[in-house]
């Protein structure tokens, strides 16, 4: 009789934190519907600045709130993340909206582990080819990660972490207090502009979109149980993080572009 040996690897990843990474054949749960989402052109200037009750954004449509990465597998998140889009011929632009009622950050260092701290997370698959796609996170510091991958981590993809984009711009505003455990905060909204000319792994080149054109994409929210320690948040011991998303994945692994949502350009 031929032994079949199953090896399971815990490895650290961007979007989500520690993930059990499986062998590539190995048969994955049905993917759930994947959400649409009709990004417009911006009517007027947007101004990087976290504030996203501005009238540049009073056209945006929020889209559906977000749901446990597993889907009908996990109850419903706590707090209410949305997230809105815009495009003009220089940037696509985002606005989060994340429902917290303690908000707090640690990490400080770009392109550290967002993660290990509560974030905000957007994917990028531009040319649709499940393959080549970006990741960008901030946390409430609005501390970035960014990175690339020209494969999934399951087909043996890594993140390259030199990778930046270039021009970016980022703004988190914090409704409530940062850091402070002895009151009740509303929340924090993060505002992203990303240049069209820094998505250089493109098979059509780094470019706006043309009218019609569709996206893959997926926005995905990490929060962890804290309690307060010494009059300052600290993570729940031996609790994992949970994982919120805009299109659910239907296991912890944000990392399969081909089951994200897609965004047409309008």
């Amino acid at each position: 009789m031929k032994k079949i040996v199953l090896v399971a690897v815990v490895i650290l990843i961007g979007g989500g934190g520690f993930v059990l990474s499986r062998d590539k054949k190995a048969e994955l749960p049905a993917a759930p519907a994947a959400r649409q989402y009709v990004c417009g052109r911006a009517a007027m200037a947007v101004t990087i600045d976290g504030n996203i009750d501005d009238a540049a954004w009073s056209s945006a449509a929020w889209s559906d709130e977000f749901v446990d990465i597993e889907c009908d597998l996990k109850p419903k998140p706590r707090w209410r993340t949305r997230v809105k889009m815009l495009w003009d011929d220089q940037n696509l632009y985002f606005a989060a909206r994340l429902d917290e009622p303690h908000v707090w950050g640690t990490l400080t260092e770009r392109d550290a582990v967002i993660f290990h701290d509560n974030d905000f997370e957007i994917f990028l698959n531009p040319s649709c080819d499940t393959k080549n796609y970006y990741e960008l996170e901030v946390n409430a510091l609005n501390t970035v990660w960014d990175l690339l991958l020209r494969k999934p981590y399951r087909e043996g993809g890594s993140g390259e972490n030199s990778f930046h984009f270039a021009g970016l711009k980022t703004a988190v505003r914090v409704r409530g207090s940062l850091n402070n455990a002895s009151d009740t905060d509303d929340g924090w909204d993060v505002e992203v502009a990303i240049p069209w000319s820094s998505l250089t792994v493109h098979a059509d080149g780094a470019r706006a979109p043309k009218v019609g054109e569709v996206w893959k994409m997926n926005f995905s929210r990490v929060e962890w149980d804290t309690t307060v320690a010494d009059g300052k948040y600290v993570k729940v011991p031996n609790l994992k993080e949970h994982n919120w998303v805009w299109s659910p994945m239907g296991l912890i692994d944000m990392h399969l572009p081909g089951r994200w949502g897609t965004v047409e350009f309008r």
